[in-house]
């Protein structure tokens, strides 16, 4: 799951999302809770993006599967993620570090997953 970000600045010198997409490789609870993100992020302050949390998405959809709640994390994760690189890219660095401990958090889960992938692979192939 992967979100591209437009930012501009508006008539206050905010800088807000002019536009998102999304690119999601999953189920439909993923391609709906990634769409969910994007509206709900649209033309809000990168601030006020950062607040979105992942009952916000489960709610927009009228509710989600117990089993498909994980989906909502990892839309927000995706928010986080995106608007984690644009600070980091564009602003010189200029993370919160909230934010900065969020980031840390996905780069260690996702450190753990791919790692656990590779060794299904390697099982598989020596089966």
């Amino acid at each position: 799951m992967k979100l591209y970000l437009q930012i501009i600045k508006n008539k206050k010198g905010e800088e807000i999302i002019k536009d998102i997409k999304f690119e999601t490789f999953g189920c439909a609870a993923a391609i709906a809770t990634s769409s969910a993100v994007t509206d709900l992020v649209k033309g809000k302050t990168i601030k006020e993006a950062l607040k979105t949390k992942k009952d916000d998405v489960v709610k927009m959809l009228g509710g989600l599967p117990p089993i498909k709640i994980h989906c909502s994390l990892l839309a927000v994760d995706a928010l986080n993620e995106a608007i984690f690189d644009y600070l980091e890219t564009q602003k010189n660095g200029k993370v919160p570090e909230t934010l900065k401990k969020i980031h840390e958090k996905n780069k260690r889960e996702k450190e753990f997953v791919e790692k656990r992938y590779k060794d299904w692979v390697k099982a598989e192939k020596s089966s």
